[in-house]
């Protein structure tokens, strides 16, 4: 891809990293919590959610459009940086957790079937012996999953940061207002500071922005919801009425 097409889709790409980023984090936090709990890992889903080559997942294009907003960047900030390679380590090493899952789920209850069954002397010591070679995977696992939540943790951290410049970037504005609930679910308590880094103490402009982008798109319902977010204070600027009458007349001009 060019370096001029990158910068011309740069708004897009921007709001896809974000959103692709809590789709992913939300996916690998409830395997997550399933090996904390049963202490085994679903390998179908991080199997799709990686992909392949020709078919790739959400991490695999998370990591790619990473790669196009963060590296494309003359002037590129040094917390880009960190953003593309935590993502690009959270893809390599959610491939070895994939492996060891795959170990876990397909081999693990075959060995355990062999150590019960009346084997050769010889041959179950051997099969306790290469028992206890897939047993570590599980301690892999363990290390693999601590590892990619402290660089997730970190992503949650250096997001405020990099999106502080793209205050007025629409797709990013109606990101937030229509995923509010995944963003808030991925980001926690850290949501509202990700949203007073970007949009400060009111989030007025996000909402206006938000409306503005989903009435373009001909969304006009989900433009008047965005637009009953802004002015809640009672302090309507201009620009927020002017969006208003539009959207109403666009809402009123669909009803006839």
């Amino acid at each position: 891809m060019s370096r001029s097409w990158i910068k011309k889709k740069k708004a897009q790409f921007v709001r896809d990293v974000l959103r692709d980023f809590c789709k992913a984090s939300r996916a690998l936090e409830e395997q997550f919590r399933r090996f904390d709990h049963h202490g085994w890992l679903d390998f179908a889903v991080l199997r799709d959610l990686l992909g392949e080559e020709s078919n790739k997942g959400l991490l695999w294009r998370l990591k790619d459009t990473a790669h196009h907003v963060f590296r494309s960047d003359k002037d590129a900030r040094l917390v880009g940086q960190f953003l593309d390679w935590c993502v690009g380590y959270i893809f390599h090493e959610t491939i070895k957790l994939k492996e060891d899952a795959y170990q876990q789920q397909t081999y693990a209850p075959w060995f355990r079937d062999m150590q019960s069954q009346d084997l050769p002397r010889e041959e179950s010591v051997i099969c306790q012996e290469l028992y206890e070679v897939l047993r570590q995977t599980w301690q892999s696992m363990e290390r693999e999953i601590k590892r990619i939540r402290f660089i997730l943790y970190h992503c949650r951290r250096l997001f405020p940061i990099y999106l502080q410049p793209h205050r007025e970037n629409p797709l990013l504005a109606r990101l937030l207002f229509e995923e509010a609930e995944l963003v808030a679910q991925v980001f926690g308590d850290g949501c509202r500071d990700l949203l007073r880094a970007v949009y400060g103490e009111r989030q007025d402009e996000m909402y206006l922005l938000a409306a503005q982008s989903l009435r373009r798109g001909g969304w006009m319902e989900k433009a008047a919801e965005a637009l009953g977010r802004a002015g809640t204070g009672g302090e309507e600027n201009d620009l927020v009425l002017q969006e208003r009458e539009i959207v109403d007349t666009w809402i009123k001009r669909l009803k006839v």
